[in-house]
């Protein structure tokens, strides 16, 4: 009895040992990650001393005394872990082939296979024009383009032809753009300033203004701001080319064993692009032409359907930017200065209207379901998570090497059980996606997110992953927060130019949207929150406010509420979704 009462007791100063020696090397993690895992790694540790205590202290009684009982008894533990380990592999294989089998009895194909868009012919896929092969070859390099599905040339250099970066690398002193959903547009002047500005002397700087053609002496700012962008009509033109192309399946490496390593440079190239379009658009319409403008806002709708058919949730977090951020823009710049034809008004409608967020969100759904799943039974596979991390060339914390180390040696079962649960918690949001209606519930948003946050597991190799990345911003409940925007934003960009054709057609702006459709819009879309009609008033200015309820499922009045900084962005989850134009000068 002594000798188990100093074993316990050293157990103790073990745990207190290990939790203190861990929370002081990561005191600037947050106090209860800290604490928990603390305790929790002293506690292991302690208990090994204990077991190894125990078996210290049974050694002579096994061995020394009843060496045939001990071989026995070691027999028997070994007998026993091999059948907890054959145990939880057949339950979570079975419980995992259930899961599928219900899914396929739906007439669904559950595998990744069935979600990658079927091949197009080269000569008709916008992803496969000659730019797009050239620069982002000169991006990744020839040996990791290869996993691009790209053909071989035997050729080692390449020019970026897409090298779209509008403003200065760390965007000091750039800018803004504007924003419609704060109802500002953009300030050309400023813009013109910026293109003007003297190169800076400090040579580690990364403001890169003086790459800008300008005049010597200042023209108007519309001009001064499209002629410094003019250094990237070669490649906006070729672009334009290639949209008219009818497909656009970008070679991704849908066979990768781990889908974790599937390169997306493509997103960032076409995000660019946007930024540049956008800012060019906005000075065409100060220059009259609102021709190019609508020529270049229907380029960058085609940039923004260049992914539609990929089965990543990040390409459609992308979509949704480059649509709200910079397609949406210059129309509402357009519409604000009354700037917009009739028949242009017809055109950007027509556009607008092929846009289905809530369609997509079904098969993005379906599609992270798999890969999630992949994802599980690769990790099952290869356990060197340190060596898989590496190849993904992602960092990652130290707390996160110590679940590694138990994922290594868990049951494999247990990883069919991960993507078992992750595809659980995925259907916890199904619900909240109404879409015989064309509806999506935030309070049901918000339940399936307290149950995906309190199924999230120390044991469960898909949630360590998530540590490594911004689960925030990959969240389904954010994701379809974003999804219920953008579809939105298409409406209410939608009905605001159908306001423009009544205007056009009466001279002023109706008093109700009931008398919009059929002529100047074949129906009036109702609120994705909710179901109810979009709120719509005239000002004492002439003008309108037109508005969504927004998330928090209250109507504040037609009020947009902004975040925290100097160039405060709108706060999607508070206050109303509005389009309203800047106030007119007296």
């Amino acid at each position: 009895m002594g000798a188990v009462f100093i074993l316990a007791l050293s157990a103790a100063v073990v745990v207190f040992l290990v939790a203190f020696i861990y929370a002081l090397t990561n005191w600037e993690k947050p106090v209860a990650d800290t604490f928990t895992t603390a305790v929790f790694a002293g506690f292991v540790f302690a208990a090994c001393c204990l077991f190894a205590g125990f078996f210290v202290l049974s050694l002579r009684w096994l061995f020394w005394t009843h060496w045939r009982r001990g071989l026995f008894a070691l027999a028997c533990l070994a007998t026993l872990i091999g059948l907890f380990y054959a145990e939880e592999d057949w339950r979570g294989w079975h419980a995992w082939n259930q899961f599928k089998h219900q899914w396929e009895a739906k007439g669904e194909h559950f595998d990744l296979a069935s979600m990658v868009p079927p091949p197009v012919p080269d000569d008709q896929n916008f992803a496969m024009a000659p730019i797009w092969v050239e620069s982002i070859k000169a991006m990744l390099g020839p040996e990791r383009a290869r996993q691009w599905k790209y053909a071989d040339d035997g050729r080692t250099n390449f020019i970026d032809r897409m090298p779209m970066l509008w403003r200065n690398y760390d965007s000091t002193g750039a800018p803004t753009s504007g924003g419609w959903a704060k109802g500002t547009i953009a300030d050309i002047k400023a813009w013109q300033a910026y293109y003007r500005a003297p190169a800076p002397t400090n040579r580690n700087s990364t403001i890169k203004t003086n790459e800008f053609p300008i005049t010597p002496q200042p023209q108007s700012p519309a001009a001064d701001v499209l002629l410094a962008l003019s250094k990237f009509d070669p490649a906006i033109e070729e672009l334009r080319m290639a949209g008219k192309l009818p497909y656009s399946r970008f070679p991704l490496a849908y066979d990768a064993e781990n889908p974790a390593v599937i390169l997306l440079p493509h997103l960032a190239m076409l995000k660019r692009s946007a930024q540049v379009l956008e800012l060019r658009a906005i000075a065409e319409l100060q220059n009259d032409q609102s021709e190019k403008v609508l020529d270049d806002v229907k380029l960058m709708m085609r940039l923004t359907d260049a992914v539609r058919t990929e089965p990543f949730l990040i390409s459609h977090l992308v979509r949704i930017a480059m649509l709200e951020e910079y397609t949406l823009q210059p129309i509402y710049e357009g519409l604000a200065e009354h700037r917009w034809s009739e028949a242009q008004l017809y055109e950007l409608d027509s556009e607008l209207a092929k846009l289905d967020f809530l369609v997509d969100y079904q098969n993005v759904q379906k599609s992270e379901i798999f890969l999630s799943a992949e994802e599980a039974i690769f990790l099952r596979r290869h356990r060197d998570y340190a060596k898989q991390f590496a190849q993904m060339d992602i960092a990652y914390q130290g707390d996160v090497k110590f679940q590694f180390a138990i994922y290594r040696f868990m049951p494999g079962g247990w990883f069919y059980q991960s993507a078992l649960k992750n595809g659980r918690t995925w259907e916890e949001y199904l619900p909240a996606v109404n879409h015989d209606v064309m509806t999506i519930s935030p309070a049901l948003v918000q339940r399936a997110d307290a149950a995906a946050n309190n199924a999230v597991s120390f044991f469960d190799p898909l949630d360590g992953l998530k540590k490594t990345f911004n689960s925030e911003f990959l969240s389904r409940g954010h994701f379809l927060k974003e999804i219920a925007v953008a579809q939105t934003s298409v409406d209410l960009a939608r009905v605001a130019i159908a306001l423009e054709r009544y205007r056009l057609a009466h001279g002023e702006y109706p008093e109700s949207l009931d008398v919009l459709a059929p002529q100047f819009i074949a129906q009036v879309p109702h609120d994705v929150i909710g179901g109810g009609p979009l709120h719509y008033r005239l000002t004492s200015d002439g003008q309108f406010v037109l508005y969504s309820v927004g998330w928090n499922e209250k109507d504040d009045g037609g009020v947009v509420v902004l975040g925290k900084g100097e160039t405060p962005s709108v706060d999607n989850n508070q206050g109303d979704w509005v389009w309203r134009y800047p106030a007119k000068n007296k």
